[in-house]
């Protein structure tokens, strides 16, 4: 059985040792990163801040391991693969409840009463333009069709009841909004859904097309229905069992300036005019947690939480053109996005670059792609260099394809150019051997794994 919703996945946080309640008083304003990062950096648990200056206990650190992601799916490291692109492969509509049904209708919050001063959002960075909701799904539709879509943006905290954020152009809330404006909508309505069973957090990862309905989507991965209902002010259909929901009307005639933050890439994205989000109502559970995620140099939280996912369907995308790929990392050093490394056996003589220039002309828009052969552990940085530093005659096996889109955020890039207008250059490296002709042979040690050593292996 699926979570239902993030407290039941809480439990087995619980059960597993990998939850953590702090009930000292503890700053909104950068304590709380610093708590985080140390638990990232130990692999620690998740954590509970219950005394944060605010009636709600903030939570943080959901998905902050690889461990947890595992639970999360309720899977081993063997399976998650297979789990993951069968739920993906196998999508379940979702189902529609009354509002009277819905937890996250327990308690509404309307015009005057809105205060996200009520609410702990944290500061993480020391140079962000403000608090930031960092781990929040954005719910929107498709104007002119419909079609839900999920993701993670940022939204800094302007006043009690607005907010503004970053909608990257190519991203499907980015489309939506830039396809009701050409539509002539003055106005456009989304929802911030804070806290939820954790496969939908998963699920906004997912590289889908733009006509998906996401909530099919998290209904194949959690292998049931997703139970939803509509908001109170606006349009838009939530997840039913969250924590929290934050609805809003976007003004496009309105902007402000938002950031700088604190980005997944570890660099700081400078401050910029960006949309005003109007707060047209908040609901939430009683007793409601309320959900903090540390942005900033890999690897934080949104880091491994994009992997799995990421990793899933970049290799359904590329294995169906690609049939003898084996594997494919996205490691958290490049942000999950800008570095990637696929294992396959090329059939033919310039199968490989045939691989790069699929890679890079994917939604993910891979700075650097290597290719290597199935014998080389992806995962394993070493074993990767070993790969480039013997396999490889950089005037043959090197290819660099200038002007493409450039990636999310690319700081080598800059910020002189409207995020649509950036282009960068890509590299791809052919590390597999040469196709067709001999090459000297591995000398390894056969077996050693096996190897009965009881002197060291009892130590």
């Amino acid at each position: 059985m699926a979570y239902r919703d993030m407290r039941e996945f809480l439990k087995t946080l619980q059960e597993n040792n990998e939850l953590l309640e702090v009930d000292r008083p503890v700053n909104l304003y950068l304590e709380v990163s610093k708590a985080l990062k140390k638990s990232y950096a130990k692999e620690g648990p998740a954590i509970i801040f219950n005394q944060n200056g605010t009636k709600f206990p903030l939570i943080a650190g959901l998905y902050s391991t690889r461990k947890k992601a595992l639970l999360a799916f309720e899977s081993t490291e063997e399976e998650i693969f297979d789990k993951v692109l069968n739920g993906l492969n196998n999508p379940i509509e979702p189902l529609n409840l009354e509002s009277n049904k819905a937890p996250v209708h327990e308690e509404v919050i309307l015009k005057d009463d809105i205060n996200m001063n009520e609410i702990p959002v944290p500061t993480y960075s020391e140079k962000d333009g403000g608090p930031f909701i960092t781990p929040g799904i954005v719910v929107s539709k498709d104007p002119e069709t419909g079609v839900p879509d999920m993701g993670h943006y940022r939204f800094q905290v302007m006043g009690k009841d607005t907010l503004s954020f970053l909608a990257q152009p190519f991203h499907r809330f980015g489309k939506n909004l830039n396809k009701a404006r050409e539509m002539g909508f003055n106005q456009y309505e989304a929802a911030i859904v804070i806290g939820t069973d954790p496969i939908l957090a998963y699920t906004c990862q997912a590289q889908v097309s733009d006509t998906t309905n996401d909530f099919s989507v998290a209904g194949g991965l959690r292998g049931e229905p997703v139970e939803l209902v509509k908001c109170k002010t606006i349009d838009v259909e939530v997840p039913a069992t969250a924590e929290m929901v934050i609805e809003l009307k976007i003004d496009f005639n309105e902007t402000v300036m938002e950031g700088p933050l604190g980005e997944y890439t570890g660099y700081y994205t400078p401050a910029s005019e960006k949309p005003v989000a109007f707060i047209s109502a908040i609901t939430h559970r009683k007793d409601a947690y309320v959900q903090g995620l540390l942005t900033g140099k890999p690897t934080t939280e949104n880091h491994i939480l994009k992997q799995i996912p990421f990793e899933a369907t970049f290799f359904q995308m590329m294995k169906e053109r690609f049939p003898t790929i084996e594997k494919i990392s996205i490691p958290p050093s490049g942000g999950v996005s800008f570095y990637v490394v696929i294992a396959m056996k090329p059939r033919y003589a310039g199968e490989a670059r045939h691989a790069i220039l699929s890679a890079m002309a994917s939604n993910i828009r891979p700075k650097y792609i290597i290719v290597v052969d199935p014998d080389i552990d992806i995962n394993n940085s070493t074993d990767v260099e070993w790969a480039l530093s013997f396999r490889v005659l950089p005037h043959r096996d090197v290819v660099i394809i200038d002007d493409l889109p450039a990636g999310p955020l690319d700081p080598a890039v800059g910020e002189k150019e409207e995020l649509q207008n950036r282009k960068m250059s890509a590299m791809g490296i052919d590390a597999t051997r040469a196709f067709g002709e001999d090459f000297a042979e591995v000398a390894d040690v056969e077996g050693w794994k096996d190897y009965d050593f009881p002197e060291l292996d009892n130590k």
